[in-house]
C-alpha cells in the first residue's frame, strides 16, 4: 500500500516524538508522503459539565495558544507550520473529521499497550481505529523500561 497524506495524532508529551518519527519513516519510504500533524483540546464545559457560572473563552484561548506552542516544537522540523492542527473538540471525531476532509489514507496515533483485550488500546486511539475510513498505526508508547527522549 502507498501512503499520500499521513495524519499523525497526538496528546503532547514527551512520548508525541516518537510517533511523529514512525510517521517520518512511513512518508519518507512512501516519496515523502505529506504529513499533517494534530492535537485535539475538549472544551473546558465538557470538563467541567457547564456547572461553572463563568466564562472560560479566555482559559480556552491560553490552552489553545499553548498546544499551538508545543505542537510546533514536537512538529520542526519534519512538518509546515500550515500542516499543524490544534482543534477543540472530541478527539477521536475530530481526527476522523479532519482525515475524511483532507484525503488522509493513514492516521498514526499512540497506544499504552495497556494488559488485557480491552485495554488494548487507549480510549481515543480505540475510538479513532474503529471510525476511520482509512489505515490505522498505533505507536506502543511508554513501554516499561524504555526512556523516551523528551
Amino acid at each position: 500500500m502507498s501512503y499520500h497524506h499521513i495524519l499523525v495524532a497526538v496528546d503532547l508529551t514527551k512520548d508525541s516524538h516518537k510517533i511523529l518519527e514512525r510517521a517520518v519513516a512511513i512518508s519518507e519510504r512512501n516519496e515523502r508522503a505529506k504529513i499533517s500533524i494534530m492535537h485535539t483540546l475538549e472544551p473546558l464545559g465538557f470538563a467541567y459539565g457547564g456547572d461553572i457560572p463563568m466564562d472560560l473563552t479566555s482559559i480556552q484561548d491560553q490552552l489553545d495558544d499553548h498546544a499551538k506552542k508545543r505542537l510546533a516544537e514536537i512538529a520542526a522540523p519534519h512538518v509546515a507550520e500550515a500542516d499543524q492542527h490544534v482543534v477543540v473538540g472530541m478527539p477521536d471525531t475530530e481526527i476522523h473529521r479532519f482525515a475524511e476532509e483532507h484525503d488522509v489514507d493513514l492516521i498514526v496515533v499512540g497506544s499504552h499497550g495497556r494488559h488485557g483485550f480491552a485495554l488494548l488500546l487507549g480510549s481515543t486511539s480505540t475510538g479513532v481505529l474503529h471510525g476511520a475510513q482509512c489505515d490505522v498505526l498505533a505507536v506502543r508508547v511508554g513501554k516499561k523500561g524504555e526512556n523516551s527522549e523528551e
